[in-house]
């Protein structure tokens, strides 16, 4: 286990999560601000992808899991994204459609937050969306990030980015 909230536990993904990363990342429904909804193949080198940042990075996407039960419901975390050209520290989250309007995805969000900025020395935090994408850039906006800017892109048409400082969260937590 990485982190625990209230209600959630995150950890280190395996190759035993596919089946329930699948019911997240495969339902076009919930993945309809992407480019592409993942197939099987999508999802396997997902989750290959995350293991190896948890080995070279010390972080990546982990598994949110209801703390009750252990049902793996989503993924949330931090990687390193390209971001209107820089390679930035990038919270992201993807939670699976029955359980989204709950707050797993603030909560988790904010968890990844805070171990960020105690584990490392980043400066900021960014989260970046689709800017149709209004429910994931007000997740970020839950856990303090503000907008920073948003910029044309190939992907996502524009792309919407919000930020959260160590020195804006500092003056939040203590």
């Amino acid at each position: 286990m990485i982190l625990e909230t209230r209600r959630l536990l995150l950890r280190e993904m395996t190759p035993a999560d596919f089946d329930a990363l699948f019911r997240v990342l495969g339902d076009p429904e919930t993945m309809w601000h992407y480019p592409y909804t993942p197939d099987g193949e999508h999802v396997r080198a997902w989750i290959a992808r995350n293991m190896k940042r948890y080995r070279e990075n010390g972080f990546g996407l982990w598994a949110v899991c209801l703390k009750d039960t252990g049902e793996m419901i989503g993924d949330c975390g931090l990687t390193l994204q390209q971001i209107h050209g820089e390679t930035l520290p990038e919270i992201g989250y993807h939670i699976r459609r029955d359980c989204q309007r709950r707050g797993y995805a603030r909560e988790a969000a904010g968890a990844v937050r805070d171990w960020a900025f105690r584990n490392t020395d980043y400066p900021a935090l960014y989260s970046y969306c689709k800017y149709t994408n209004v429910a994931s850039f007000r997740t970020a906006e839950s856990i303090g990030m503000r907008f920073a800017f948003e910029y044309p892109d190939e992907v996502n048409g524009i792309t919407h980015v919000s930020v959260i400082s160590r020195e804006d969260w500092l003056r939040g937590n203590t």
